[in-house]
């Protein structure tokens, strides 16, 4: 048994406190990302209707990508809550990957409405409508604010936080849709160029397509249970085995994401006929955590070469 003052002890005292530290800021978290749902659904419906009573399609965009979003939100929040859940005989792993969910299906949603805004765009173009530029601007900018305070809310989520990271896509493009809207508005008012209204709509849109594409692939690359980035079969079995930690023969390697920035690997290997199994293993556990961020190894260690049948190929 360890002793009060062992190294162990303070792992566990350690992770411990982290685990404490890590779940009062998903919580913090989860406020946000309420409290950002109920300022932007207030703000779609004033822009749904100021867009309705000026003419304006950059509101009406902004309001529809409002109300996408609104729902983004409330997603997020309740992927956060679910996220939290602990593991079942049904769900080993926990509700974690909920997050990529939501981001995934976030980003989808995000690709249909700037292709919608694109459609709409092309069609005001051809046949301008009369637009109150006053009640534009002021609705506009009433909107960029909200916004922009929403933004700076969910500022500063970890990298990592794919579900987070969607929410801030949506108001991030909520922000730029305000914005184009206050453009618009103040060229319109100044020269009467309505073509500005279909025109600052379709770079937003632009703009929204590239941020939502990323988004996408990223997730899909988690659901797909693809490598974490700079992380492959080769990598880690060559680490192992140039460690110095008696391990040789490291094949049968594979490592996902089980959500952002939660990674996990199974391999086989063979250990030196002279080492201790125990030390070894831990020794091996380290190596994948502290140089690729693998929170949880299952390995495999076998006293003779693995059979092709049985491992699918082998590392040489």
């Amino acid at each position: 048994m360890a002793s009060p003052t062992s190294p162990a002890v303070h792992r566990l005292s350690g992770h411990s406190h982290d685990h404490a530290e890590h779940d009062h800021s998903v919580r913090g978290r989860e406020a946000k990302l309420f409290v950002a749902f109920v300022l932007t659904l207030v703000t779609l419906l004033a822009e749904a209707i100021g867009g309705y009573l000026s003419g304006s399609l950059a509101l009406l965009a902004d309001a529809g990508h409002m109300l996408v979003d609104a729902l983004a939100l409330l997603f997020a929040w309740l992927g956060a809550r679910v996220a939290r859940r602990a593991a079942d005989a049904q769900r080993s792993y926990g509700y974690a990957r909920v997050e990529v969910l939501v981001g995934y299906t976030n980003a989808l949603s995000q690709l249909v409405l700037a292709l919608w805004i694109i459609i709409e765009a092309a069609q005001r173009l051809f046949t301008p409508a009369p637009i109150l530029s006053d009640l534009m601007l002021g609705i506009a900018l009433a909107g960029l604010a909200v916004n922009a305070l929403v933004l700076r809310m969910l500022h500063g989520h970890d990298h990592d936080d794919l579900n987070t990271a969607s929410a801030r896509l949506h108001v991030l493009g909520d922000l730029l849709g305000s914005l184009g809207a206050v453009l618009a508005a103040l060229v319109i008012g100044w020269f009467g160029w309505l073509w500005a209204d279909p025109l600052i709509s379709v770079l937003v849109a632009l703009l929204l397509l590239r941020s939502a594409w990323r988004l996408l692939t990223r997730s899909a690359h988690i659901l797909l249970e693809g490598a974490p980035a700079g992380v492959d079969e080769a990598t880690v079995a060559q680490a192992l085995e140039h460690a110095g930690i008696g391990v040789c023969d490291v094949h049968h390697v594979h490592v996902w994401q089980l959500a952002g920035g939660s990674s996990l690997a199974t391999l086989h290997a063979r250990m030196s006929a002279d080492a201790p199994p125990a030390a070894v293993l831990e020794a091996a556990r380290a190596v994948l955590r502290e140089q690729f961020g693998i929170i949880h190894a299952t390995i495999q260690f076998e006293p003779e070469p693995c059979p092709p049948a049985n491992c699918g190929h082998h590392h040489a």
